[in-house]
């Protein structure tokens, strides 16, 4: 691990344009390109995964022993190993989705090209790096995914693909396919970002041009392929182009950012009910940000955390915090050497760190990169506290849900929504519950010897 040495280092300052005073935080970080093969330059959707073992894993469209991108692996405190490297040929090219687990502890990803008819593919992956392809696209159910798979509730698999227009898909994890909905640009265009499925158990997605405008759409679909456009931005005030995805607060509604447009053509954040209805949170204006390509993550202080390509004090991105009423600051500016145009939504880890990469920046130099050009993979210490992460977020009485977190022992015990559950705990970073007669849609607690955790969503409790 390449460790920047401002660890510690910053204190209090007020940020240009920023609404509140904060404290600039810790980062650390990895340089892509620091050792042959290493992964490089990590794009959007680049979904990051935390494993059963506590580790985390993702992709990168390029890097890896043949240059066609790479699965990577690497620890809270930064050591990094490549899974797989891609060869770019039937095995798929470009991966620039990330990962998903499983139920079942595997990983699921796409890759851009590559497969049987170079048009892309979905995969599965285990921990140890053994990939198999589960689909190639033949650009008649779809091509060229851009954005990676989540696994529904009903343990299937949902993604979309971005070239003509684009697609939404289903898979069964073995490898059954079936195309949900054909965009035909009038209902969005060029869906990037991955699904998130909501408390209501439909899915929900953005689209970065097409719909009525031409600007972008949000839209909402089902499982059986029932699909509606909930939103279409103008690239007024509510912003255009909206790149990646959504996610789902407290409050039932949902949270996203868009890439341009906005009252200073920076880009925005936002918030829509289930219903379509679109709110303009905050606007850039370039010092404090600007082009966010990726999401937000909803961190635990009920705060949501995310990042602009650009923009901040050296136009290098930034990462920054933001309260579902729209609070604004930014916690972070990157300097082109702890890295440069993070591309890709960050994820909470449940020990409580925020971690993430840039498409650019960072010191490797291993060729094929240069000095500055590989990216970099960092992570933020908000102070956050730590949690459970539990898969799925929704089943029926009797069914298993896993739990992901850490100092789970023999003695570990979880609750949901208050009523305790038979448990078996797998390792000090992994734990099985039944959801128990009685229980009721709320939030999980798993008690360990070092304290109570509670999970960071609700879990819906299916009839």
């Amino acid at each position: 691990m390449k460790d920047v040495s401002i660890r510690g280092l910053l204190t209090w300052a007020m940020l240009v344009f920023a609404t509140t005073v904060v404290r600039a935080q810790s980062i650390s970080v990895y340089n892509f390109g620091s050792k042959s093969g290493d992964p490089a330059n990590p794009s959007f959707s680049g979904i990051i995964a935390q494993g059963r073992d506590g580790r985390l894993y993702s992709t990168t469209p390029s890097g890896g022993a043949s240059g066609a991108g790479a699965i990577f692996r690497i620890t809270p405190t930064g050591a990094l190993t490549v899974l797989y490297s891609f060869t770019g040929g039937t095995d798929g090219a470009y991966p620039s989705s990330g990962l998903t687990l499983g139920t079942d502890g595997n990983f699921y990803g796409t890759t851009l090209g590559g497969g049987v008819n170079y048009d892309g593919t979905v995969f599965k992956v285990t921990s140890g790096g053994s990939l198999t392809v589960l689909h190639s696209f033949n650009c008649t159910d779809g091509c060229e995914p851009v954005a990676g798979v989540i696994q529904g509730a009903d343990g299937n698999l949902y993604g979309t693909t971005f070239a003509a227009d684009g697609t939404v898909f289903k898979i069964s994890p073995t490898g059954v396919f079936n195309t949900l909905h054909s965009f035909q640009y009038f209902d969005g265009a060029g869906p990037n970002a991955p699904l998130v499925q909501g408390i209501d158990g439909s899915f929900y997605g953005t689209t970065d041009s097409g719909g009525m405008y031409g600007y972008g759409t949000v839209f909402k679909i089902t499982s059986a392929g029932s699909f509606n456009v909930l939103h279409n931005f103008t690239c007024g005030d509510d912003g255009c182009v909206p790149v990646d995805g959504l996610v789902q607060g407290t409050d039932g509604s949902f949270y996203g950012t868009t890439r341009e447009g906005g009252a200073n053509g920076d880009g925005s954040v936002f918030k829509m009910t289930p219903g379509g209805t679109v709110t303009t949170l905050y606007t850039f204006s370039g010092p404090d940000g600007a082009a966010p390509f990726g999401g937000l993550a909803r961190g635990t202080d009920g705060n949501f955390y995310g990042t602009t390509s650009s923009g901040g004090t050296l136009n290098d991105g930034t990462i920054f915090r933001m309260s579902p009423s729209g609070s604004y600051s930014v916690v972070y500016n990157f300097d082109g050497t702890t890295g440069s145009t993070p591309y890709v939504t960050p994820t909470q880890h449940t020990n409580g760190v925020i971690y993430g990469d840039t498409l650019q920046g960072g010191t490797g130099n291993v060729s094929p990169c240069t000095t500055g050009s590989c990216g970099v993979f960092y992570g933020l210490n908000a102070h956050l506290r730590a949690y459970v992460s539990m898969l799925p977020n929704a089943g029926k009485v009797g069914s298993t849900v896993e739990f992901l977190g850490q100092n789970f022992t023999s003695t570990t015990t979880v609750s949901f929504n208050g009523l305790l559950a038979t448990s078996s705990v797998k390792s000090s970073t992994y734990v099985t519950a039944i959801v128990p007669s009685g229980a009721t849609t709320g939030f999980v607690t798993v008690t360990t010897s070092k304290g109570t955790l509670k999970s960071n969503k609700k879990f819906r409790v299916i009839p």
